[in-house]
């Protein structure tokens, strides 16, 4: 049934790109396809292997979304349900769709109450830092908390004094892990936790965030000993018609062992007519190893239309590793991307 629905949305989106269907959800999506020239050092698994050219989906998607309203107390139901597509290959790790930011809700003069399978307020917390999201350049490549979790249930307040929100989040476990290995899983209301304070004013925004108890592992310092972080996160950054900047910095240490490293990333672009150059930069350093991970990211955008661009970017990723040479990869690519 669910793939029937999903199919009729498809034709929707094809005969109506970006309307509402009358009395209906929006539909809505994109496409965002790159051919990458992707160079490891060292080569990965039997020699001259170091080289390779890959077609990349970088997260293209289709949803729906919606809201209807009731006869109580000016409340509206909402919905979502959006859905990971591979437009290169149609294989998303054995699935045709594979689930992304999915739930329902309700919304009203209290706030917004949600439930389902979604971005955490931590993962949202890093707002307009990441230029080169879901690219190889990703902030996710060196700070924990980019999250997406099942079973999570999150209530926002309207807006406070026009320009700050409070987001917070619980996750009951269902009994699946044990978490403080003492022999029981755990079956609470609130095993795991995230929060956060959202300011937005005009061009300047910033954000603080914490994560407790949240399944994650670390970058550089895992132990392998803790199968949960506690993360707090502080963004901030300026959002202008010709320029953007931005700055993120984060602490995460293992819930359950020693495990604990430090992120920090800027980022930076600039706009001119069509054009948009970007770069961006971070670093993670673990606590207990000492050992670091640095990325930096360099690229252009020029938009064809509101909706629509193309893009050239090139990423460097560095981590060193325990009692092995250093892992380096280097990425070129040259895509598109088109939003419906």
């Amino acid at each position: 049934m669910k793939k029937n629905l999903l199919a009729i949305a498809v034709g929707a989106a094809i005969v109506m790109p970006g309307m509402a269907l009358a009395d209906g959800p929006t539909v809505y999506g994109k496409v965002n396809l790159s051919l990458e020239n992707m160079n490891y050092d060292p080569a990965p698994g039997a020699p001259n292997n170091d080289d390779e050219w890959e077609l990349q989906s970088n997260a293209s998607r289709i949803g729906v979304k919606g809201d209807i309203d009731l006869d109580v107390g000016g409340l509206k139901a909402i919905y979502q349900a959006e859905f990971e597509i591979s437009v290169d290959d149609g294989d998303k790790d054995g699935q045709t769709f594979a689930q992304r930011n999915i739930f329902g809700g309700l919304e009203g003069a209290f706030g917004t109450l949600k439930a389902g399978k979604f971005d955490t307020p931590m993962k949202v917390a890093q707002m307009d830092v990441d230029q080169f999201n879901d690219l190889d350049g990703d902030i996710k490549n060196i700070a924990s908390g980019e999250n997406r979790v099942s079973n999570i249930i999150q209530y926002s307040t309207p807006k406070l004094a026009d320009m700050l929100t409070l987001n917070v989040a619980f996750i009951p476990n269902e009994d699946n892990d044990d978490f403080d290995n003492d022999g029981e899983n755990e079956n609470g209301l609130a095993d795991s936790t995230s929060m956060s304070l959202v300011l937005e004013k005009d061009i300047f925004y910033a954000a603080i965030a914490h994560d407790k108890d949240i399944e994650d592992e670390l970058i550089v310092d895992e132990s392998g000993l803790s199968p949960t972080l506690d993360i707090t996160r502080v963004v901030a950054g300026l959002s202008a018609d010709v320029f953007e900047l931005g700055a993120l910095f984060q602490k995460a240490e293992e819930a359950e062992a020693d495990g604990e490293e430090t992120s920090w990333v800027v980022s930076g672009a600039y706009k001119i007519d069509r054009f948009k150059l970007k770069a961006q930069y971070g670093k993670v350093e673990g606590d207990q190893s000492d050992l670091e991970g640095t990325q930096y990211a360099l690229g252009a955008d020029y938009k064809l239309a509101k909706n629509s661009k193309v893009f050239a970017y090139y990423n460097n990723l560095k981590l060193e590793q325990v009692a092995a040479s250093d892992d380096e990869t280097r990425t070129i690519g040259v895509g598109m991307e088109h939003k419906f």
